[in-house]
């Protein structure tokens, strides 16, 4: 790199660089403003986590918006091709949300076609709402039963709370429930997520002043600050909420575990919300077999009475809409980001319990005493 500066105003020739021109040079200071997260860290961090618990509704919302038109696609997956008879996958994967999704579509396409002559459940599912869990628990049993289908449960990675909820759905049929080598199931509980913001607003001098009917209408809300009398109380009562549910899950594997029917000791010592092993689950009871789809299958088509070599196993996909759907789709019912964000958020601060196997609400609990 030159040493030289640039030529003087007059065009003259450059002059050398010595110590007085480099006094003379005008200096340039560059100062960077502090980062502001180690200030607002603290608030930042609580946002995010308001944030992920909002994604629990938006992904509900947008799965309703997007869900393109048409029933579900019949595919191949195995066994006969030209066999009339049918096994059918109904596979239930993620987190189970509230309201009709493709799950009970899938069931509802089975209800009309006479050609299905069992189900296999395959559920990847670490559970969900207890609504959503106890509504398709119920219209499986229904379809079932005004079916006359056997019912076998293929577990896939996880099969756990809401998920295992599902799989209770085989009631007293025998063998009937496969958990592969290194599924994890259980979680047998009920959770409610509450998480105090109280102090956080204080250090923003905000106050929650909401006027209500009642104390109780505002039970639960994260953002009042509470004497030890009053948490104890709202406490107690969300407790016997999660108590009813927590029997209502208990009633509904006995229904689907006899052994535990007569045994309240054996159910409590595994409803404790623990997750077990493909290999724990099948000593203590909760799965018959250790088993892969495949095996589910061939299990599916014994109970119905047919050989492999008479049928043919079906799954089904979500129909794939076309850019004209989406177009007018979009025409139509243009989206709105922000409503859905705040239609989430606003369905998110609404208590509600889950069976569901998670850490989100530890990661987020409030860390004073």
């Amino acid at each position: 790199m030159s040493t030289l500066p640039p030529p003087d105003s007059a065009g003259g020739s450059p002059q050398p660089f010595s110590a007085q021109t480099a006094a003379a040079a005008p200096q340039i200071i560059v100062q960077q403003q502090a980062s502001a997260l180690g200030r607002y860290g603290k608030f930042v961090l609580i946002l995010l986590g308001m944030s992920v618990m909002a994604l629990f509704g938006l992904t509900s919302a947008y799965q309703s918006y997007f869900s393109p038109p048409g029933g579900p696609q019949e595919k191949y997956h195995s066994l006969i091709k030209t066999a009339q008879e049918k096994i059918a996958i109904v596979d239930v994967s993620g987190t189970i949300m509230e309201g009709d999704g493709f799950v009970k579509k899938q069931l509802d396409f089975i209800r009309e076609d006479e050609d299905v002559v069992a189900i296999v459940l395959r559920v990847d599912s670490p559970g969900g709402t207890v609504t959503g869990s106890d509504y398709l628990y119920h219209h499986i049993r229904k379809l079932c039963e005004d079916r006359d289908l056997p019912l076998v449960v293929s577990m896939g990675s996880i099969c756990a709370s809401g998920g295992y909820y599902l799989a209770m759905a085989v009631g007293d049929e025998e063998d009937a429930i496969f958990a592969e080598p290194t599924t994890w199931t259980g979680s047998i509980g009920v959770v409610i997520p509450h998480y105090d913001f109280s102090g956080l607003l204080e250090n923003w001098d905000i106050k929650d002043d909401s006027i209500a009917s009642h104390k109780y209408k505002l039970m639960g809300s994260p953002t009042r600050s509470l004497n030890e009398e009053q948490r104890a109380e709202e406490r107690a009562l969300f407790q016997e909420l999660v108590n009813l549910s927590f029997e209502g899950f208990k009633d509904i594997v006995r229904s689907g575990r006899p052994k535990f029917r007569a045994d309240d000791a054996a159910l409590d010592a595994i409803a404790t919300g623990q997750i077990f092993t493909a290999k724990q689950a099948r000593d203590k009871g909760l799965v018959d077999k250790i088993g892969f789809i495949e095996d589910a299958i061939e299990r599916a088509a014994e109970l119905a009475g047919r050989d492999l070599d008479s049928v043919r196993c079906v799954k089904y996909d979500e129909p794939t809409p076309s850019l004209a759907t989406l177009l007018s789709s979009a025409k139509s019912n243009p989206p709105s980001l922000l409503g859905a964000d705040l239609r989430s958020f606003l369905d998110m601060t609404a208590p509600r319990a889950y069976y569901l196997c998670t850490w989100l609400p530890s990661v987020l609990s409030n860390s004073k005493p």
